[in-house]
């Protein structure tokens, strides 16, 4: 080994005391990075996929295909990094799915989905009077974190909507929360029963019911007042905003005037069929759903979600309850622990190896090698921006072997190669030597002086010889084994 090749482990010995301050460092940076690390039960994946629905009651499926899902996949096509347009027709709706190229960056996802929202919009103008939406789905990579059921028996489900609702404007404020989703509300409806035997006895006909409640819920412009001051606007009275005024609206009918309270019966109801419900514990249910943040930490949310459900429990009326369906803060404390447990069994084992196999020094540079490694690649997942999560955690179990691997072919190299050759090393740079190979038959001791190339004394150093040759490590007037740093010669 000549003194020109720069060689790190000798640096590494030369300087002690750097190196047990990044050995430090970087231990003490690999804790505080597991801490702060973000944790999910599944990784967030890019999905570059949008759905466009679009429906217009009465139009055939060749009118939907002609009339608004071309026009809609021509604006689509404008899109850079756009790869496909599919849509599949039916009367009265159309659904087209747009695809991006897999080469698109996921950082340019986003923005390639909000160009595609603005010019739906723009061509949402040109479609046909009747259509409606085209309404747009590109969130499918939100994954529910926690469920909550809120259920109270005996309350209206629209009572129980608009508590759900403001349970969700609470829930919102949890640090970590992205967005809460009321699930399984079902839509209300207003119901107008009426026998047809009643109404033709009165001479009335199920259309004249239909177009007295028409002219009286339209919204039409009445015109406005120019005044010196503000312009004043003219509202008319009528619109239906209370089941009352719609038992009040006039039917003409042969020339008489019949509120529709008097031929029909309006009542208030839900959808029926229902197109879905929810039930907890045998009782009808609203579910709220919890979607966190990107790179947040689950362990976190879920305490900081527990204690504000506990405190939403304790102000909630009587009979009314929010209790928790499901939650990834389980699993991923689960996911988790199992980590560590499959660590410390795995550093365990190696270490009792090493123990009976090489000795106890040996046993403790193993085990010391494994958590520096994690520590390092912990810092480098926080930096970037890498979570706990299932694929990094089976990641992470499959190279602890690897880990362990090479920690143990490094020592066992070291214990093979030093009773086959002696190298020394000058520990002082400004004292350096030529390289000694000893090759010794016999055990015994002897020293040399050793002159630089200029023919100067500069130290005396002794190389050490038993029945195998030994590698040394000289600094100044003293040898030191390269394995224990035990002293040898004074």
């Amino acid at each position: 080994m000549s003194n020109d090749r720069f060689n790190l482990s000798a640096l590494a010995v030369r300087e002690r005391s750097i190196t047990l301050f990044l050995v430090c460092l970087i231990s003490l940076a690999g804790i505080i990075a597991f801490f702060k690390l973000g944790r999910a039960e599944d990784p967030a994946f890019t999905i570059k996929v949008m759905t466009v629905v679009s429906v217009w009651p009465g139009a055939t499926a060749q009118e939907m295909q002609d009339q608004v899902a071309e026009k809609i996949e021509k604006r689509l096509q404008e899109l850079r990094w756009y790869d496909r347009a599919e849509t599949y027709t039916r009367p009265g709706m159309a659904f087209t799915t747009l695809t991006l190229l897999d080469s698109t960056p996921p950082s340019q996802v986003p923005d390639e989905f909000y160009q595609a929202r603005k010019k739906i919009g723009d061509e949402a103008m040109t479609l046909p009077s009747g259509v409606i939406g085209p309404m747009v789905n590109d969130e499918y990579s939100d994954v529910t974190f926690a469920l909550f059921a809120l259920k109270a028996k005996g309350e209206p489900q629209r009572v129980l909507a608009r508590d759900a609702e403001s349970l969700r404007q609470r829930l919102l404020h949890v640090p970590g929360v992205k967005k809460v989703n009321i699930v399984g509300e079902q839509p209300e409806r207003v119901y107008v029963e009426f026998s047809h035997e009643r109404l033709a006895t009165l001479g009335i006909s199920p259309q004249t019911v239909f177009a007295a409640l028409n002219d009286q819920n339209a919204l039409t412009a009445a015109g406005s007042v120019e005044t010196r001051g503000p312009q004043v606007f003219i509202r008319l009275d009528g619109a239906f905003d209370e089941l009352q005024k719609i038992r009040d609206t006039p039917v003409v009918a042969q020339g008489r005037t019949l509120k529709l309270a008097d031929i029909a019966t309006v009542k208030r109801g839900y959808e029926d069929p229902a197109t879905f419900m929810i039930r907890n514990g045998g009782e009808p249910a609203l579910l709220l759903g919890i979607v966190m943040r990107d790179g947040w930490n689950g362990l976190d949310l879920g305490t900081a979600l527990d204690q504000e459900v506990g405190a939403i429990n304790a102000e909630l009326p009587l009979g009314m309850s929010l209790s928790k369906v499901t939650d990834q803060a389980v699993n991923i404390s689960s996911a988790v622990d199992e980590f560590m447990i499959k660590f410390f069994v795995a550093l365990l084992v190696v270490m009792l190896v090493c123990f009976i196999s090489m000795g106890w020094r040996v046993g403790v540079v193993v085990a010391a090698a494994v958590p520096l490694t994690l520590a390092v690649v912990f810092v480098i997942m926080a930096m970037s921006g890498k979570n706990f999560d299932r694929i990094t955690l089976g990641s992470l179990i499959l190279a602890l072997g690897l880990l362990v691997d090479d920690a143990i072919i490094a020592i066992e190299m070291m214990v093979v190669k030093i009773p086959r050759r002696c190298l020394c090393v000058c520990l002082e740079p400004h004292r350096s030597a030529d390289v000694i190979r000893h090759v010794g038959h016999r055990c015994r001791l002897h020293a040399q002086r050793l002159r630089a190339l200029h023919g100067r004394r500069i130290h005396q150093q002794y190389v050490l010889d038993r029945r195998y040759r030994a590698d040394c490590l000289v600094g100044g007037r003293r040898v030191f084994h390269p394995v224990s740093g035990r002293q040898i010669v004074a």
